[in-house]
């Protein structure tokens, strides 16, 4: 699979995360619906935001996305959003939340880079470069 780099007026990237969030208290609140609407508002907001949702999943007590997304925006300003709407939107639906709660996310999250090289190769080419003399 050929990679798909994102090409804006002054960039070329390929950013990608993985991120992991729990619900509070590590409850498990989730249903398989309730995995379904938080699904469609992610992605709801990774179009207002401009960043995709490559892939989606999760248990009964957390939720696994692979998203790529562009330089203009960080890790925590995609990881406020996505947990801010879905939350309050969660919550709208009717759905239950951790001991009846106003958050259904616990504060804390996990995101990893994702792709390119390992960086021991990265280190050694970048050692590598020729100086100028």
């Amino acid at each position: 699979m050929a990679t798909q780099f994102r090409r804006g007026r002054h960039s070329v990237t390929d950013l990608k995360i993985h991120r992991v969030c729990v619900t509070k208290y590590r409850r498990p609140v989730l249903t398989r619906e309730g995995l379904v609407l938080l699904e469609t508002f992610f992605y709801t907001v990774a179009r207002k935001m401009d960043f995709e949702i490559l892939e989606f999943n999760g248990e009964c007590d957390h939720i696994h996305r692979l998203i790529e997304y562009p330089p203009k925006l960080s890790v925590s300003q995609i990881v406020n959003s996505l947990k801010g709407v879905s939350s309050r939107r969660y919550g709208q639906a009717g759905l239950p939340k951790p001991y009846k709660k106003d958050a259904l996310w616990s504060p804390s999250y996990f995101a990893s880079s994702v792709g390119g090289a390992p960086v021991e190769i990265l280190r050694q080419y970048i050692e590598n470069q020729r100086k100028p003399s």
